[in-house]
């Protein structure tokens, strides 16, 4: 049995602890919001995060998250998570969508650790989150105006 805080609760997961994070979510816990892509931690979409730092779920055991606090898409909150999603919302960044969840969970991640980021930071969180529609400007664009909203 593999315990820790999954959105702030309690969960408890009885498979098999060298299962990948991602499908213990998805498979198990009902929270599809977190994507599967490539399955090598290469491309992003299944980023969520591990005590506040993001991570690759796919390639992350459930057994590596035993008592620790995951948040995915679905439990993001407060000020750094409001910004970057009215900022999402306000610049239209999303085209077909997929890739998203992993974006907006980087960019959390970016924006709670460094509140104005240089364009090299942007950079280097982005870095490895792939979007195949190409909406990297947007992207960057709605990371720069949600850092301007935390003012």
């Amino acid at each position: 049995m593999i315990r820790f805080q999954l959105n702030g609760r309690e969960a408890a997961l009885d498979v098999d602890p060298d299962m990948p994070l991602l499908w213990a979510l998805r498979d198990h816990a009902g929270l599809t919001g977190t994507k599967f892509g490539c399955g090598i931690a290469q491309c992003g979409a299944c980023t969520v995060h591990l005590d506040g730092a993001p991570i690759r779920s796919c390639v992350t055991p459930l057994s590596a998250v035993d008592g620790a606090s995951i948040t995915t898409i679905e439990g993001v909150e407060g000020p750094v998570a409001e910004a970057v999603k009215a900022a999402w919302r306000d610049l239209d960044v999303v085209q077909c969508g997929y890739c998203q969840s992993g974006q907006i969970m980087s960019a959390i991640g970016l924006l709670t650790q460094t509140s104005a980021p240089t364009d090299a930071d942007v950079v280097a969180a982005m870095d490895g989150n792939l979007c195949r529609c190409g909406t990297y400007q947007r992207i960057r664009a709605a990371i720069a105006d949600a850092s301007t909203r935390l003012g």
